[in-house]
């Protein structure tokens, strides 16, 4: 809409749209949603694969942990209850020097079974923790 009776004359009112302005603005949103998209998105898809390594030779003080498919635990191959997991956990965190958790967690057992166990000890102050897996076939 041009309401300029005289296409020569430069006072006369233009009602046209600038679009500098609203471009520059979704560029800049633009930008900002393409750096923040990234940390907002925690998940990260695995697939996880056997480990090939030598078998450790070292002696130092380790509590094995086997969580089987049905989700028993064992402590250093005896049976133990949630309840008194826990007990045990901050028991072996108290030991000097600390001794390496050892996870062996079958691959039935539910995410969720490992992950409270891993809160359990870290809650309790145990900072080595291994898992364990089982050697590629060649």
């Amino acid at each position: 809409m041009n309401t300029r009776a005289d296409p020569l004359d430069d006072d006369a009112l233009a009602a046209d749209i600038n679009m500098t302005p609203l471009i520059d603005v979704m560029l800049v949103l633009l930008v900002v949603f393409m750096v923040t998209l990234p940390v907002l998105h925690h998940a990260a898809k695995l697939a996880l694969p056997r480990a090939s390594s030598q078998s450790e030779t070292l002696h130092a003080p380790r509590v094995d942990i086997v969580i089987d498919a049905s989700g028993r635990m064992s402590w250093d191959a005896q049976p133990v209850q949630e309840s008194e997991l826990q007990a045990r956990l901050a028991s072996a965190a108290a030991r000097s020097p600390q001794p390496e958790l050892r996870l062996y967690a079958d691959r039935a057992v539910q995410y969720g079974r490992v992950a409270a166990l891993l809160a359990a000890a870290s809650r309790s102050g145990l900072t080595k923790i291994a898992f364990v897996t089982e050697p590629v076939q060649r």
